[in-house]
């Protein structure tokens, strides 16, 4: 069993990212003593989307060509609207969560982040919930949706909005803590 104070984590993200889903992860994580890096595209400052604006900066740790699974514990992929949409586009980034799917270590994705997912093929015959208005791609993806603050199946976390971000961290660091997970990959 890992310990979350030993922890290393990822979140992935590019600009457009929702403001607190990016945010409270990273400082609540940090706060129980994981080391967390943002990866993203490109090793330069990404711009969340806070309501209606964009709002501030957050610096990339590295790109996702220079992230090794092996070297972390868990991945966390933000949602927002523009975030994933981004991402599922980018062949390297769906890589890495296909990657880190088959892999057995914990991925969580809040919000809108479940189209990584979807993209990445891991929401085939699983328990899944995400922002209702991609409830229809998860589905047809072969997901089970269920309108719930946080799913766990098999390591793999969804929630489904920012209001579920306290127990959607409380989920990461249970099941960091419980270690890698036997699944089948994406």
């Amino acid at each position: 069993m890992a310990s979350i104070n030993s922890a290393r984590i990822l979140i992935l993200a590019t600009h457009g990212y929702e403001r607190s889903e990016l945010h409270k992860p990273l400082e609540q994580l940090k706060a129980k003593g994981a080391d967390v890096k943002i990866v993203s595209l490109q090793k330069e400052p990404i711009k969340s989307w806070d309501e209606k604006n964009w709002g501030d900066t957050v610096d990339v740790d590295l790109t996702v060509a220079d992230a090794r699974v092996e070297e972390f514990d868990a991945l966390v992929i933000p949602g927002g609207q523009i975030n994933p949409d981004i991402l599922r586009a980018d062949e390297k980034a769906v890589k890495l969560v296909k990657d880190f799917v088959a892999s057995g270590k914990v991925v969580a994705a809040v919000c809108h982040g479940p189209w990584l997912l979807v993209e990445a093929g891991a929401v085939r015959g699983r328990r899944v919930t995400s922002y209702p208005s991609i409830k229809t791609d998860v589905v047809n993806a072969g997901g089970q949706w269920e309108d719930s603050q946080v799913v766990t199946d098999q390591g793999i976390i969804t929630s489904r909005n920012p209001g579920d971000l306290d127990a959607f961290v409380a989920k990461i660091v249970e099941e960091v803590e419980e270690g890698k997970h036997q699944r089948r990959a994406a």
